[in-house]
């Protein structure tokens, strides 16, 4: 499975909307949607950064990592 990114989890413990999040990070609704809904393949530091602020939280708060063959023995 790789990295999962839990933004979703982060904006309702916050109460805040993807579009007032996507305001004061400063990229689109529909960029900042792709990265709630795990679509990307890569988030640049300067995002990540911008999330942690606007979030007030930690990068670990945000990225888990979950070993494929672990989830697959499942």
């Amino acid at each position: 499975m790789g990295i999962v990114i839990h933004l979703d989890r982060m904006m309702t413990k916050r109460h805040i909307s993807l579009g007032n999040l996507a305001k004061e990070v400063g990229i689109t609704d529909a960029n900042l949607s792709k990265i709630k809904n795990n679509k990307v393949h890569s988030i640049r530091f300067s995002t990540l950064t911008e999330l942690c602020k606007a979030l007030d939280c930690q990068p670990s708060d945000l990225l888990e990592y979950i070993d494929s063959e672990e989830s697959d023995s499942k």
